[in-house]
């Protein structure tokens, strides 16, 4: 599994969340919310420190990552993180990785 993050997305997660170099933020899965890959669960962010990462990457100086915990969410899915200019927020695409 990856996990890519734009910069632009990245920005805007620094600017929302007053996020620093050298700070943490992990995606994590929710219950409620539209649009993710399981009908009822989305994707949560909040500052924290990585305990088992399944992907991670750094990004403008910010490490996002995923955990362990939630891998079964992805079912063998990539997460590219995007900004939308339009709404004004990031987005999420999940990509089915090839075996």
């Amino acid at each position: 599994m990856q996990l890519k993050v734009a910069e632009e997305a990245a920005q805007w997660y620094k600017d929302e969340l007053e996020l620093s170099d050298n700070d943490s933020l992990r995606f994590f899965v929710r219950y409620g919310g539209v649009g993710g890959l399981k009908p009822g669960f989305s994707l949560g962010v909040r500052p924290d420190t990585a305990q088992e990462p399944i992907a991670e990457t750094t990004v403008d100086g910010v490490h996002f990552y995923i955990e362990q915990d939630d891998a079964w969410y992805f079912d063998n899915h990539s997460v590219k993180v995007t900004y939308d200019p339009k709404m004004q927020e990031p987005d999420f695409e999940y990509e089915e990785e090839q075996e």
